[in-house]
C-alpha cells in the first residue's frame, strides 16, 4: 500500500518545542515522529515508530547472527529477586516501585540480570545445554530525577538486552568478543560514529566492561582519548598513572605556620610565595604542591552514612562522576552545617590528615599521593597550615580514589602519550559480569563430570529508542533529518509541486512504479504549496526526494539527495528505473 502524505497521522511544527534543548528533540517533535506525554515519557507516532522498529531489525539480525535466542520478559517484576542481589535498595530514588492490591511490592524493571539468571536456572540443568545468549528488546523503565534532552533521556524507554551464559571464563570471553563484534557491525549499518571506551560497571557489577559512546557535543558523557595510542575511556574508568614512590630519609620536618586568611587554594599559594616557602621548592610554589581535603558523607545501601575525606592535588577539582563510580553502590551527600558543628576537628578551610585519622575518619587519597610526596596542607587549626608533610612518613592514607578530574594534557595510563577529552552519548555497553547473579541464585548445572559447575554471565545492552535520537543529533541540517537509507522511514519521498493535472496523473503512474519495485514510497499528494511541501520534505528526511512539477511538461522530473543537497533533473519516462538504481546502487 502507497502512503499518501494526506492520510498520514502527522502534523508538523514550524516552531520548537518550548523545553527542548538539543536538535534532535526539536526536529523529532517538530517533525512529527514523537510526541510528549510528561516528562521523559513520549509517544511514537507512525513516522518515529517507523525508524524504531527498523534500527530493532537492524539490531535482531545481528543478535540472532551470532546465534542469540528472543525471548520477552514482565516489565512489572516482583520485588524477591532484586532483594535477593540487593539491588532493590542499590537502585535507590531510581526505581520505581509500586505495590498490587493485596501490599505485595513489585518494580518496573530497569534493568534484567535477575530475571534472566533465574530463567536459566530454571530450563537448564546439563552442561551440554551451554553456551546460551538470550536476549530481548523491551521497554525499561528509571525514574531520572531530570529527564532531559526529549528521548535521550527518558523515563520510560526501549532497550536490547542480552545475557550470555558459559561454563567458564574462556567461554564468557568469546561471548563478549562475539558480542562486541555484533555490536561495531550494528553501529556500522546504523552509519553512526562512535567511538569504543573502558568503563565501569556501576550497580551492574562485572569486572570487564566497555561502552560505546556516539560522538556528540551534547553528549552527557565525557570520555578520553589519546591519539598516539587509539587508548580511550570514560573519565569515571580512567586508572590515575601513580608516580614513583619518593625516599623519606633525611627529607626535613613538617613545619606548622600560621597562615591566617588563607581557606581557599589561592590564598594558600599567594601566602607560599609571599613567605618564601618557594626558596625550599627551588621555584615559585604553584597549587599542585598543595593537597586539597574534600569532606564528603557516604549513604550506604544499608542506610549507614559515614564521613570520608578526600584528599587531591590542590590543582584538580573533584569529579562528581569519577567520585560516584568509585564509592558505588554508596550514594555522596554534601556535609551539613550540622555535621560540622558535631565534628569540632573539621575545621573549615584548614583540614588536615592528622585530625582525620586521630578521630577514626576514613582517608583516602589521590593516586599521586604516593610515599614521599611532600604536601602543603591544613594543621586543623583555624589560620593554620603545614608545609612539607610527607605521605608515608606524616601520614598513611586508608587507600586511594579516582576522584579528581581527569583534563587535557594528562598522561595516558597505557604510558604512550596524552589525554584529550570529547563528549560522547552511550549507545551500547557489554560486560563481564562474571559470577553476581549466578552466585546469588545458585544457577548451577551438572558438568560433564557430574558435578555442579557455576555459570558464569555477561551482559550486553543497546540503547533502542536513544539510538533515533542519536542518529537525529549525528545526521541533520539546518533544514531538518536526514535519516541513513538503513533506517529511513521511507526510501523515497514524492512530492508533487504544482497543480497541473498531467503532471498530477504522472505522479500516480511514477509512484506506482516504484511501489511494483519495491520501494517504500512517502507520496506528498496534499493541495498544498510546493514551498510547504518542500519545507516538510526536507524537515522529514527521506535519503531522496523526487519532484514532479512543472519540468513534466518537458519530459523532466527533479531527484534530489537529501545529504549531499545535489539535485539533477532525470528523464521522466525513465524516472522509476533511475530512482531504483540510485537507491539499490
Amino acid at each position: 500500500m502507497i502512503t499518501r502524505l494526506s492520510h498520514l497521522f502527522l502534523r508538523t511544527l514550524r516552531d520548537d518545542p518550548a523545553d527542548a534543548e538539543v536538535p534532535s528533540h526539536k526536529l523529532l517533535v517538530r517533525a512529527g515522529y514523537v510526541r510528549r506525554i510528561a516528562p521523559g515519557v513520549y509517544s511514537w507516532l507512525p513516522l518515529g515508530l517507523k525508524v524504531l522498529r527498523k534500527i530493532e531489525d537492524v539490531v535482531r539480525e545481528e543478535m540472532n547472527g551470532i546465534g542469540a535466542q528472543e525471548i520477552s520478559l514482565p516489565a512489572l517484576l516482583p520485588r524477591d529477586p532484586y532483594e535477593t542481589t540487593n539491588r532493590w535498595t542499590e537502585y535507590g530514588d531510581a526505581l520505581f516501585r509500586l505495590q498490587d492490591r493485596k501490599g505485595a511490592d513489585y518494580l518496573l524493571g530497569p534493568t534484567h540480570e535477575e530475571l534472566f539468571a533465574l530463567t536459566v536456572k530454571g530450563e537448564y540443568n546439563s552442561y551440554k545445554d551451554l553456551p546460551v545468549a538470550l536476549y530481548q528488546i523491551q521497554t525499561k523503565y528509571r525514574d531520572e530525577e531530570r529527564p532531559r534532552a526529549g528521548i535521550l533521556r527518558g523515563r520510560e524507554f526501549i532497550m536490547k538486552d542480552s545475557y550470555s551464559f558459559d561454563l567458564d571464563e574462556d567461554g564468557l570471553k568469546a561471548s563478549y568478543n562475539a558480542h562486541r563484534e555484533a555490536y561495531q557491525r550494528i553501529f556500522d549499518r546504523l552509519g553512526v560514529e562512535y567511538v569504543i571506551v573502558a568503563a565501569t560497571s556501576g550497580a551492574m557489577g562485572g569486572s570487564a566492561s566497555e561502552e560505546f559512546l556516539a560522538d556528540s557535543p551534547v553528549g552527557e558523557d565525557t570520555y578520553v582519548i589519546c591519539r598516539e595510542s587509539g587508548y580511550a575511556a570514560n573519565v569515571e574508568a580512567v586508572i590515575t598513572p601513580a608516580p614513583e614512590a619518593q625516599p623519606i630519609e633525611g627529607r626535613p620536618e613538617a613545619v606548622v605556620h600560621d597562615t591566617p586568611h588563607t581557606p581557599t587554594i589561592a590564598t594558600l599559594v599567594e601566602w607560599a610565595n609571599a613567605a618564601g616557602i618557594a626558596e625550599q621548592y627551588g621555584r615559585p610554589v604553584t597549587a599542585a604542591d598543595t593537597l586539597k581535603n574534600v569532606m564528603v558523607k557516604l549513604r550506604h545501601p544499608d542506610g549507614k552514612t559515614e564521613i570520608v575525606g578526600i584528599g587531591i592535588p590542590g590543582d584538580r577539582e573533584v569529579d562528581d562522576k569519577r567520585l560516584g563510580a568509585s564509592i558505588e553502590p554508596a550514594e555522596v551527600e554534601l556535609l551539613t552545617e550540622a555535621d560540622f558543628a558535631a565534628n569540632p576537628f573539621l575545621v573549615k578551610g584548614y583540614i588536615g590528615p592528622k585530625a582525620l585519622q586521630e578521630n577514626g575518619i576514613r582517608y583516602l587519597v589521590d593516586p599521586r599521593v604516593v610515599t614521599g610526596t611532600s604536601w602543603i596542607t591544613g594543621a586543623d587549626s583555624e589560620g593554620k597550615h603545614v608545609v612539607g608533610l610527607l605521605a608515608g612518613r606524616d601520614f598513611t592514607p586508608d587507600g586511594t580514589i579516582e576522584a579528581a578530574e581527569v583534563r587535557d594534557g594528562d598522561p595516558s595510563p597505557d604510558g604512550r602519550g596524552t589525554l584529550v577529552s570529547a563528549r560522547g552519548i552511550e549507545i551500547g555497553h557489554i560486560f563481564q559480569l562474571g559470577y553476581k547473579y549466578t552466585d546469588a541464585f545458585e544457577v548451577d548445572v551438572l558438568g560433564e563430570n557430574g558435578k555442579p559447575v557455576r555459570l558464569i554471565m555477561g551482559s550486553y545492552g543497546v540503547g533502542i529508542s536513544r539510538m533515533v535520537a542519536v542518529i537525529a543529533e549525528q545526521q541533520h541540517d539546518e533544514k531538518g533529518l536526514r535519516w541513513p537509507a538503513e533506517i529511513a522511514p521511507f526510501d523515497v519521498h514524492v512530492v508533487i509541486a504544482n497543480k497541473d493535472e498531467a503532471a498530477r496523473a504522472g505522479a500516480e503512474d511514477v509512484v506506482s512504479g516504484l511501489h511494483a519495485r519495491g520501494l517504500d514510497v512517502l507520496f506528498d499528494d496534499r493541495t498544498a504549496s510546493p514551498g510547504v511541501k518542500f519545507k516538510d520534505a526536507e524537515l522529514l528526511g527521506m535519503p531522496w526526494i523526487l519532484v514532479i512539477g512543472r519540468g513534466w511538461a518537458e519530459g523532466k522530473v527533479e531527484l534530489r539527495n537529501r545529504f549531499t543537497g545535489e539535485a539533477e533533473e532525470i528523464p521522466a519516462d525513465s524516472a522509476v528505473e533511475t530512482v531504483i538504481a540510485k537507491i539499490r546502487g
